[in-house]
Formats: structure tokens, sequence, C-alpha cells
């Protein structure tokens, strides 16, 4: 029989589970039951994951034991509170990630906290490993919010250590479930992105195969033409696609179409864990990309070099951040202060050209551009002087000069 011990926490009467449905935490509510004889409520947050993943969950949990379950549709807030920044900053990851897990978990936990002080609870649990970045952005989370809540980490706790174990867990309690012993992947999905691991992913020499992706096209089997998609902004918020007006939510479930039907948006990363390990993971981002992509596009036209470097660096400093669970935290109120003034400039649109996996920058134009074409032309012009230039340079020189003086120029 499988075993699952630890010692009952008499303090617990009441706990908000981050319920998915999957096999972890349909485990985790009967298990909690029975270690704590406390009351168990499901809390399941609506971030895009889709419907195939949220019907009937409700009903799986009350079978699994908890008393209640509540659904939070999280989705605007996700796109609205978290994404959007995100992508005024420019924010990625390790020069490729764009942090779809990452950026759906300060919501996520949030939602928890509200949920557990609205019912009364005294603890709050979450399903993720204790190898895993997970742990980290759910619990820092919980202690800015609510210090006091009890927190439970069941993989930190229990004695089952395989899929297998859990499967066996659930049989002998006469629970169904829906997973198997032979499911390969591991996969998060939300509105932004669709994560995967596990399987030949383990083995960094090994390619992805087609059974790894679920969400876009390969590139080499999208369409044999280009797509050509324009994205508009006003200080940094995304209002319209293609000339429609809609609600970022609405049109990040465009771009998403959009980018997956050419293969835009596949990173295949060995990244760094905070916890310390490297872990091998494939991403698709299809909208993300693109989103991405067009703000790069605007920024070139509407800020100069000093603002461009500093919003590199704050999206490096914010996209660390939040890959390490620090979203409720000063810094981050103190870096988005300043992504919000160099998003004043990001108002402008950008053309995009989409094919097989690729994609361009074909044009953009802002009220805001700072190019003159009058200053940047190769014809004939009437408002630069180049001979200003030879001061310039000898000024900007001037260091050199001086060392080549004081120690020799080339012998």
């Amino acid at each position: 029989m499988s075993q699952a011990h630890t010692t009952p926490n008499p303090s617990v009467n009441k706990v908000v589970l981050a319920y998915s449905g999957g096999l972890d935490t349909s485990a985790i509510v009967p298990w909690l039951r029975e270690t704590y004889n406390c009351e168990v409520i499901a809390f399941v947050a609506d971030v895009g994951q889709g419907d195939e993943e949220l019907e009937g969950i409700e009903a799986k949990a009350l079978k699994s034991g908890a008393s209640a379950c509540y659904i939070v549709d999280l989705k605007d807030k996700f796109v609205d509170e978290l994404i959007a920044p995100a992508m005024q900053a420019g924010c990625i990851y390790e020069e490729q990630y764009l942090l779809g897990t990452a950026l759906a978990r300060p919501v996520i936990a949030e939602a928890q906290v509200r949920v557990a002080l609205e019912v009364g609870a005294d603890a709050v649990c979450h399903g993720c490993t204790g190898k895993g970045n997970d742990q980290v952005r759910f619990e820092s989370t919980f202690a800015a919010l609510a210090p006091h809540l009890t927190v439970i980490a069941p993989w930190r706790e229990w004695s089952m250590r395989s899929r297998q174990d859990l499967l066996n867990y659930l049989a002998e309690r006469n629970i169904k479930t829906s997973a198997s012993a032979t499911k390969i992947y591991s996969r998060d999905a939300n509105l932004w992105h669709i994560s995967h691991e596990g399987g030949e992913l383990e083995d960094p020499w090994q390619a992805p195969t087609d059974q790894v992706w679920t969400m876009s096209v390969s590139p080499q089997q999208a369409p044999d033409h280009s797509e050509i998609v324009e994205l508009a902004f006003e200080h940094g918020v995304l209002t319209q696609v293609n000339g429609t007006t809609m609600s970022q939510t609405e049109a990040l479930i465009t771009l998403n179409r959009l980018g997956a039907a050419h293969g835009i948006g596949r990173i295949d990363i060995v990244e760094n864990r905070l916890v310390g390990m490297k872990s091998r993971g494939c991403y698709e981002t299809p909208g993300g990309a693109l989103w991405y992509q067009a703000l790069r596009g605007l920024e070139e036209l509407v800020h100069d070099r000093p603002c461009q470097r500093l919003r590199h660096r704050l999206g490096q400093q914010l996209a660390d951040l939040l890959y390490d669970g620090q979203w409720f935290t000063p810094v981050r109120e103190a870096l988005l202060a300043a992504v919000a003034v160099l998003a004043q400039k990001l108002t402008g649109t950008v053309r995009l050209g989409l094919y097989k996996g690729n994609i361009t920058v074909l044009g953009r134009k802002s009220e805001l551009s700072l190019y003159s074409e009058a200053f940047a032309t190769f014809e004939e012009d009437e408002v630069y002087q180049q001979k200003d230039a030879a001061g310039f340079i000898r000024l900007f020189s001037l260091s050199s000069r001086i060392r080549a003086l004081k120690q020799g120029g080339l012998q």
C-alpha cells in the first residue's frame, strides 16, 4: 500500500489548495484530509489554459474530497497587470524565454490568498515539487501577502516519489483520474504560452520530436507565403491588431492564432533555475513573440540611445525578478515606475512579416518618432553641417590622442 506520512499539524483546520485537476493535486486533496484532518477547499485559476482543462474540474475536485471549489477568472488581470507591463519593459529571461509560467504565478497565488482570507482558511497548499522554481514563486507571494497562513507543500512532506506512487494512492481510495503512468511530458498552459518538459527533453542532445509541440505548427509545415500583421500601441498598451480595436486579452488571443499558424514563438532552451540546477524545456509563445518584437521595433523609432539602453536594463532586471518570484516587492514597484515613464513614448504602429517561424519588422510609424529623414538622408540637406563632425570626433577621441602622445602610438 502506498504511504504518505507526515507529522500532522493540529493548527490547520481549513486549507485552500491551488488545484489543477491533474494527478498531483488530485492526490493532494485526500492526502490533506487524511494527514491534517482538515477541510480542503479547491481553488482553480482560469489563466486561459483552455476549456479542456477546466471542463468538469469542479466535480472532479468535489469527488476527490474537497468541500468546495472556487474557479476564478483571471485572464484579463493576467494580461493587463502582468503581461503588458512585462512587455513594456521588454522582459525576456536568458535572451529567449518570455516567462510564460513565471508571469502567471503572481496573479494565481494572489487570488489563492484572497480566497483563503475570504473563507477563513488558516493554510494554503500548492503542488509544486521541491526541485522547481514555482515553489519559490508561490511561497514568496504567500509571505508577502498573508504571512500568517501556514504553507503546506506535500512534495516536501509525503513519502511518494513517483507518478506510479500517486496513481496507486488514488486507486487505493477509489478516486478516479484520467492520468496514467504512460504520460511522457509535463506541461503548463496559459493564455501566454505552453511549456513542455520531460520525455526525450531530459537529454539535451536529443531534439524534440513532433509530439512535444501542441500549440503551433512546425516552421517546415507553415504556409509557403508570408502574412503581414500590424500592431498598434498607445503609451505601451496594445490597442489594435490589423486596424481592429480590441482589449489586450482579445489581441493576445488573435496574435496567438496568427503566430501559431506560422510556427512563430517556439524555443528550446537549457535554462538556469533559481534553485541552482539547469533544466531543459520547450516553450511556445506565438502571440507573445509578436508582441515583444513589435515593441522592440517601436522603441527603435521613439527612444534615443540612453532610453533604449535603460529599457533593456530594466527589462533584464524585471525578468530576473519575475523568474525568481519577487513580484510583490518594493523593487518591482520601483522598476515598473521607471518602465511606465519609458512606456509613455511607446505609441505607434508596427508592421510585422510572419514566415516559417520568423518575424521581420517591415515598417514602423509614430507621432513621437525621433527619426528625421532631413537629418539622416544621403541626399543634399540644409540641417546638418558635415564639417561640424571634425570637432566632435577630435573631442570624442581626445583621451586616445593623449594616451598616444604620452605612451607612443603604433611603433
